[in-house]
């Protein structure tokens, strides 16, 4: 088993981003990855501008706390704490007007860059 506590996830995150990235809003960290997925926790700043792109491998994430809207394809809703959102592998998507800090577990399935060699 590997179990985790949100709380040291946050400060190892914080701890473990380069500072230029923690300024830019996309500090992300993976912590578990076997072949059929990976989860990582995304912490985006209020204001913050969410730039990431399509990813190969299905995702869902699941809002830990915060405000936003998402956007997948053409389709836009708002989200917060306890909001889940999957969005298929290839799919453009990101989280825009952050109202409150992002805070979001995120599932790879695959795990996230398995498909690349």
């Amino acid at each position: 088993m590997r179990a985790y506590e949100l709380n040291d996830l946050a400060s190892l995150r914080a701890h473990n981003v380069p500072m230029h990235l923690r300024e830019s809003g996309q500090p992300y960290l993976e912590f578990l990855q076997v072949p059929a997925l990976s989860l990582g926790l995304y912490v985006l700043p209020a204001g913050g501008v969410d730039s990431q792109n399509p990813h190969t491998e299905d995702e869902v994430y699941y809002v830990v706390s915060g405000r936003a809207q998402i956007q997948v394809a053409d389709e836009v809703r708002p989200v917060q704490a306890g909001s889940i959102v999957y969005v298929p592998k290839n799919v453009e998507h990101r989280f825009h007007s952050i109202e409150a800090e992002l805070t979001l577990l995120v599932f790879f399935a695959p795990a996230e860059y398995a498909n690349r060699q």
